[in-house]
């Protein structure tokens, strides 16, 4: 790792919570590593699972809760995504991605700001790309072998999700030591730290639910 990125992970694990990323994007690489078929088939066909990220809710007030996360969010993110139908495509599928993949929205959240700071076309210096900075490795392994789909921004979040959650289950649940596997860095502190830093940027404290629920 290189000196301006230690320093950079240092800063924000002290507590910067006020990222914001130079070009290129400053992501690791995901290790390519043997799958067995079976963990291969299934990360494939999770990919290859075609349904859009609409959200589905069980009743009115789960979809008012989604409607309050979304409107908090997009005041977050208008920052650094001005148009707001962009804005709103973005937080619905992140929304929707990591709640297929079983993931913290928020989680999620801090690792593509820390990975490419919402830039759809970011390109690391290993060549990993787009919002949760992908290797196009995956893409041979479990997807069609197309790594420009990957500035595609479902096809990205998807990826990113899935792999995420692989790397969740292989550490089992161990957080810290999948941020680093996630990032090529496993067992070292800087980049888990600065994802969970910013994952406190996305946190949301719905407070309207939990009074209705009282």
């Amino acid at each position: 790792m290189s000196l301006s990125r230690r320093a950079y992970m240092g800063g924000a694990a002290a507590g910067t919570l006020s990222l914001v990323l130079p070009r290129p994007a400053l992501a690791g690489a995901q290790i390519e590593e043997p799958l067995i078929d079976s963990v291969r088939t299934a990360l494939s066909s999770a990919i290859h699972n075609k349904a859009p990220p609409i959200p589905e809710f069980s009743n009115t007030e789960a979809r008012l809760a989604y409607l309050r996360w979304l409107g908090a969010m997009s005041e977050r993110l208008k920052k650094k995504l001005v148009d707001w139908p962009t804005r709103k495509e973005f937080l619905q599928t992140v929304w929707y991605e990591s709640r297929r993949a079983g993931l913290d929205v928020s989680l999620v959240l801090g690792l593509i700001q820390v990975e490419s700071n919402f830039r759809k076309y970011a390109v690391s210096s290993a060549g990993a790309r787009g919002y949760m900075q992908v290797m196009p490795f995956w893409t041979r392994v479990i997807g069609d072998s197309d790594p420009a789909k990957l500035f595609h921004m479902q096809t990205n979040l998807r990826f990113g999700c899935v792999i995420l959650r692989h790397y969740l289950d292989r550490e089992a649940g161990d957080l810290f030591m999948t941020l680093g596997r996630y990032n090529g860095s496993r067992g070292r502190a800087p980049y888990p730290n600065a994802v969970f830093a910013n994952q406190r940027l996305w946190a949301f404290d719905d407070r309207r639910s939990d009074s209705a629920s009282a």
